[in-house]
Order: structure tokens, then C-alpha cells, then sequence
């Protein structure tokens, strides 16, 4: 039971890498947009996209959470307890930043809107920072088993921890610009199809770059995580991750995004995977193993059922949600965001209406 529990962990994980992700990667995109008419644009298309799906897709961090503490509590109490400073600046950073995004668009003026934009764009890019800096020290094995046993600052400022935390930022730009790429493919605009095709690229380019040259941080700094993945089940899914990248991009390349968005998300998969062969069978490396970790027969098979019937609701219902967003259903028109603000020129406004002769 706790290899389904861990199985259901990894499951919401790769959820969220892939959903929560794209969210907190078009904030970077947000923020490197540019000035307000330079990037109305670019920013009207991230408000589109996000608005149907950005609050369900942080729901698979929720139910991360739970998994965690109720089955392996030890586990879940020596990080939380440990890596307390990045995990509370990643919360913080979810808080402010689906306040700035709700409020941003009700913005009465365009300071107001650059001031909610600008924590938006912040807080996208520190949430996936603090989190990566959070898998960088458990995989690194600096989180001691106990109570606040680990250096609360030295802990996750390491360099194998801030590698995965510049390597989460980067990823989640990537992803997202796919994402964002095929919206506005579906939506027929395609300036935007470029502007974010261009962003997927580099950003793939550069996510492959920080991947390959972090190896030799790995090697130095967390020894027995290097030798995880470039042996086993690990490196088998470091390969197949970097394939499914280079597929990836030659499907942004060749403007084949509807397929690119589930390629892109298949890497992510890889990548949560690989990791999990890389330090397997301990959950704390060095420290805790999954079956010490592990709460009793009782609380598993409890916490196996509520989640099973849980997920008959969650699950058809992202499903539906989903396929509504994917069809265009719940989209709401396209804006750039700054223009509300602009004084109305001849282009904007609306042609003439045919009116009945006296």
C-alpha cells in the first residue's frame, strides 16, 4: 500500500509540474513582456488563457499535501519542519500572485494595473524557484529525519538546490510558452503563435543547456543523486525525457502545436519519474526509506479509499473542464490587456451600425 500511496504522490506531483507549471510559467512571460503596449499583447493572450483553469489547476498541490502527511507523516514533518523558509515564500507567492491576477484585470487605472502585474510576474517566478530549491534538498540529502533537525537556511542555499530551483523557473517558462503557443494558434492569432513559438524555443534551448551543464553540479555536490540518475530506471528516464525535449521542439519548430502541448507535458512526466528511480527505495536519501517512512496498514487503507472516491469526482470533472477550455467554450475574448487604457483611435472603434431610414 505505501508504494500506491507514493505512486498517488507522484501522480498530483506530475500534475502540478505540468498544469501548475504552465500557470507559473506565464508569469515569467508576463514579466519579460516589456512595456504596456509593447506587451498588451502578450500579457492579453497569458489573461486569456489562464483565466478558465488557473485556479483548478493548483488543486493537485492541495491533494500533493494530504498524501504526504497522511501517509508518510515522518517524511512530510522533517521537510516541512526543515525547508520551512522556502516552502512559506512559495506560499506566500501563490497567495499574492492569484490576488494580483484576479484583481489585475479590474485595475481602474494603468498604474494600479502595472503595480498588480508586477507582483504577478514576481511571485510566478519565485513559487517555482522556492519549490525547486525544496526537491533540490530532499534529493540532495539535507533534510535530516526529526523535528527542525536540518539548517533552515543551508539547507535548500546549496548549489545542487538552487540548480533545480533556476532549472524548475526555466521549465515552467518552457511549458508554459507551448501551452500559450497552441492557444493562440486555436484562437487564430497568429502574431501571438509566433511570439510564443519564438519564447518556446529559446526557452527549450536554454532549459536543455542549464539540464546537461548541472550534471557537473550534481557530480560535486549530491554525489549519490548522480549516481541515480545516470544508472537505471533513473537514467532511463533521463533519456527518454531529453528525446521527448528534442521531439518537442521539433514540433514547436514545425508549428505542429496541438501535438507539442502533450509531448512537452510527457517530458515532465519523465523527468518527476526519473527522479523518483534515482533515490529510490529512500524517501530522505541516506536518512528514510519508504517502508520507515510509511504510516500503519490502517491509515493507508483509510486514506486509499477517500482517495479513490475522491478522484471520481475530481478527475471527470478537470476532464470536462478541460475539454470545455480546449474547444473554446469557456475562452473569453482576446484583449490586450493595456488597452483599455489607451484613448480610442479609429481602429478601435466599432463599425458602424446599420440604422433604419426615417
Amino acid at each position: 500500500m505505501a508504494e500506491v500511496c507514493l505512486g498517488l504522490a507522484l501522480l498530483a506531483l506530475t500534475a502540478y509540474a505540468v498544469l501548475g507549471g504552465a500557470d507559473l510559467g506565464a508569469g515569467f512571460w508576463d514579466l519579460t513582456a516589456g512595456g504596456d503596449r509593447r506587451g498588451g499583447r502578450v500579457r492579453g493572450m497569458i489573461q486569456r488563457s489562464m483565466s478558465p483553469v488557473w485556479e483548478a489547476n493548483h488543486v493537485w498541490l492541495i491533494f500533493l499535501l494530504v498524501v504526504l502527511w497522511t501517509a508518510f507523516p515522518v517524511f512530510f514533518g522533517s521537510i516541512m519542519s526543515t525547508l520551512y523558509v522556502p516552502l512559506f515564500g512559495a506560499a506566500l507567492g501563490i497567495i499574492f500572485r492569484g490576488t494580483a491576477f484576479a484583481v489585475r484585470g479590474q485595475a481602474a487605472t494603468i498604474n494600479e494595473a502595472r503595480v498588480f502585474g508586477a507582483v504577478f510576474a514576481t511571485s510566478s517566478v519565485l513559487v517555482p524557484f522556492f519549490f525547486g530549491t525544496v526537491v533540490g534538498a530532499i534529493a540532495s540529502g539535507q533534510v535530516p529525519v526529526g523535528n527542525a533537525l536540518g539548517a533552515p537556511m543551508d539547507s535548500w542555499l546549496n548549489p545542487t538546490s538552487i540548480l533545480i530551483g533556476v532549472l524548475a523557473v526555466v521549465s515552467c517558462a518552457y511549458i508554459s510558452a507551448v501551452y500559450l503557443a497552441a492557444d493562440a494558434a486555436a484562437a487564430d492569432l497568429p502574431d501571438m503563435v509566433e511570439a510564443f513559438r519564438r519564447r518556446a524555443l529559446g526557452a527549450g534551448v536554454v532549459a536543455g543547456a542549464v539540464a546537461i551543464g548541472g550534471l557537473a553540479v550534481v557530480h560535486s555536490d549530491a554525489r549519490s543523486l548522480y549516481d541515480g540518475l545516470t544508472s537505471g530506471g533513473g537514467l532511463v528516464f533521463v533519456i527518454a525525457s531529453a528525446v521527448i525535449g528534442v521531439v518537442t521542439l521539433a514540433l514547436v519548430w514545425t508549428r505542429r502545436l496541438a501535438v507539442a502541448r502533450f509531448t512537452s507535458a510527457a517530458a515532465v512526466v519523465c523527468i518527476t519519474v526519473g527522479w523518483a528511480f534515482a533515490q529510490s527505495p529512500d524517501l530522505l536519501p541516506g536518512e528514510l526509506t519508504l517502508d520507515e517512512a510509511a504510516a500503519g496498514d490502517a491509515t493507508l487503507t483509510a486514506l486509499l479509499i477517500s482517495v479513490g472516491v475522491g478522484l471520481c469526482v475530481l478527475v471527470p470533472s478537470l476532464v470536462y473542464l478541460y475539454r470545455l477550455v480546449l474547444k473554446g467554450t469557456l475562452q473569453q475574448q482576446f484583449e490586450p490587456l493595456d488597452q483599455r487604457f489607451r484613448p480610442l483611435t479609429a481602429s478601435d472603434e466599432p463599425p458602424p451600425t446599420d440604422l433604419p431610414k426615417p
